[in-house]
C-alpha cells in the first residue's frame, strides 16, 4: 500500500515527466511549439560564446591590433614546435609559408601566401584552434599578432607592420581572385533503371600522375648518414608537442630524474600506458597521444626512443 506521502512524491515525478501539474493541467511551457518538456532558449552571451566566425568582410572581429614584432615573439614561443621558425613545418605539421607559383606543379605547396582565400580564415583558425595544446587561449591582441606575423613570412607585409581591425580587410593574400562560385547547380538524380550505360564504355579521361621517383646516391648516402633510431620520427611527428615542454606534466625528453622513475618500469608497462592512456600523479598521458592512426608498434618505438634519450 502507499502512504499518502510516497503517492504524492510518485505524483510530483510522473508530473516532470509528463510536463503536467499535480492538477492535471498541462503547463504553459507545454503548449509552446517544439517543447519537449526539457532545455531552455539559449542567452545572449551563450551564443556570443559560440558565434566567434569572421567573415571574409571582416565582419565578426573583435577591437584590437597586433604588431610582426610582437607576432614573432608569439610564434617562436608558441607556434614554431610544429611550425618551423619560418613556416616551414616540422615533421606533418602543416607549412605555413612558401609555395608561390607551385599550384600548377604536379605537387603544389598550399599554404596561406600561396594558395588561400581570406586573411579571416587564417584569424579565425588561430583563435579558434590554436596553439594545439591550448585551443582559444590566446587573447584578441595576440591572435592579431600571430596573423601579422604569418602574413609577415609570406612576403606580404613589412617588418613594422601593425595589423588592426580597421585595416584587416586592405590585407588580400594573392591566390584569391583565383576562387570562383561552383557555377554547378544542386541537382538530385535518379537511379538509372532502364537503357543505362554499360560499365565497358565508361573511359578514364584522366589520371593523377605518380611522383617522380627521387634519384639519390646509395653510396655516397650510407657513407655519411647517420643511424636514426626508428621511433625518432614518430616522436616529432606525434610526441614532441608534449614531451618537449613538459605539458600536462609530461616528463621532458632528456631529463634524466624526470624519467628515472619511469625507466624502472620497463619499456612493456610504459608503452602499454602509452598505447591505452594513463593517469598518474605527476600527469596525463591520452591514448597514443591523441593520435589514433598510430600502429601499437610505432609508439612503443617513439617510447623507446624516449627513454632511451632520457637515460
Amino acid at each position: 500500500m502507499f502512504s499518502s506521502l510516497k503517492l504524492r512524491t510518485l505524483l510530483v515525478v510522473m508530473a516532470g515527466f509528463t510536463g503536467m501539474t499535480l492538477s492535471g493541467v498541462a503547463s504553459s511551457a507545454d503548449n509552446a511549439p517544439g517543447y519537449y518538456g526539457y532545455g531552455k532558449p539559449a542567452t545572449e552571451k551563450e551564443i556570443a560564446g559560440w558565434d566567434i566566425d569572421i567573415r571574409a568582410d571582416g565582419q565578426g572581429l573583435p577591437a584590437g591590433s597586433g604588431s610582426v614584432e610582437d607576432g614573432e615573439a608569439l610564434y617562436e614561443a608558441k607556434c614554431a614546435e610544429c611550425h618551423g621558425s619560418f613556416g616551414e613545418g616540422v615533421g606533418q605539421f602543416p607549412v605555413l609559408a612558401g609555395g608561390a607559383g607551385t599550384l600548377t606543379a604536379q605537387r603544389p605547396l598550399k599554404t596561406i601566401g600561396s594558395y588561400w582565400a581570406h586573411t579571416s580564415t587564417l584569424w579565425d583558425y588561430i583563435r579558434r584552434t590554436m596553439p594545439f595544446t591550448q585551443p582559444q587561449s590566446l587573447q584578441d591582441e595576440e591572435v592579431y599578432a600571430l596573423v601579422a606575423y604569418v602574413l609577415y613570412l609570406n612576403d606580404l607585409v613589412d617588418d613594422d607592420f601593425v595589423l588592426s581591425q580597421e585595416n584587416f580587410t586592405t590585407i588580400e593574400l594573392p591566390n584569391r581572385a583565383n576562387f570562383v562560385p561552383d557555377p554547378r547547380p544542386d541537382v538530385h538524380n535518379t537511379r538509372c533503371m532502364n537503357d543505362c550505360k554499360k560499365a565497358e564504355d565508361i573511359k578514364v579521361v584522366t589520371i593523377v600522375m605518380a611522383p617522380e621517383p627521387e634519384v639519390r646516391d646509395e653510396a655516397a648516402s650510407a657513407s655519411v648518414a647517420p643511424a636514426v633510431h626508428p621511433g625518432a620520427a614518430v616522436y616529432q611527428q606525434a610526441c614532441v608537442i608534449c614531451h618537449k615542454v613538459g605539458v600536462a606534466g609530461a616528463p621532458v625528453v632528456g631529463d634524466r630524474e624526470a624519467w628515472a622513475s619511469r625507466l624502472s618500469l620497463g619499456l612493456p608497462l610504459l608503452a602499454q600506458h602509452a598505447i591505452d592512456g594513463y593517469t598518474g600523479k605527476q600527469g596525463v598521458m591520452p591514448a597514443k597521444g591523441g593520435f589514433a592512426n598510430l600502429t601499437n608498434e610505432e609508439v612503443t618505438q617513439a617510447v623507446a626512443f624516449m627513454m632511451e634519450s632520457s637515460q
